[in-house]
């Protein structure tokens, strides 16, 4: 697998990854993403604002996700819990995979690529969030030395799962 900065031609492909996440959270009977978010539009902004990476497989896009620095509007309150560190963190959101990839670290590739940029920047703190129901994603957290910190909730009102990593 190969990381890159995702480019605009690559959002087809994107829009159909998240596709296929979105039918699996069915599947698992997590409410997560069956609104339609995201979509090719919010990875074209992603792509756009140069926060938008894929990983590819044989010139494939196999894997994509937003890797972004600065202040996360959503993290601004958190409930049940405290956030440890303080100042600008690095974040992972939309991050959608293959299926036929799904077991061979392909999010972690996304969170150990945060982590370096986030080092090279002088960067101390990793966010992250996901659903309560979305078990995967959260074993990914803590695959990656993300801690549970509590809860946040989204632009809808509806919660997330919030991790957060003190790099050394």
């Amino acid at each position: 697998m190969e990381l890159r900065l995702a480019a605009e031609s690559d959002v087809p492909q994107i829009a159909r990854l998240y596709d296929l996440a979105r039918a699996s959270l069915r599947d698992a009977g997590v409410p997560q993403w069956q609104d339609g978010y995201p979509n090719g539009e919010d990875a074209l902004g992603d792509i756009r604002a140069g926060h938008g990476y894929v990983l590819t497989e044989n010139g494939r896009v196999a894997a994509f996700a937003c890797l972004a620095f600065g202040v996360e509007p959503t993290y601004n309150i958190i409930e049940d819990g405290a956030w440890l560190g303080e100042g600008e963190y690095g974040f992972l959101h939309r991050v959608a995979v293959d299926p036929a990839l799904k077991g061979r670290g392909a999010a972690g590739i996304f969170f150990s690529e945060l982590k370096r940029q986030a080092k090279e920047r002088g960067i101390k703190i990793i966010r992250g969030d996901t659903h309560r129901l979305n078990l995967p994603m959260q074993r990914v957290m803590a695959k990656n030395s993300l801690e549970l910190r509590g809860v946040i909730h989204v632009e809808d009102g509806s919660e997330r799962l919030a991790y957060e990593c003190i790099l050394e």
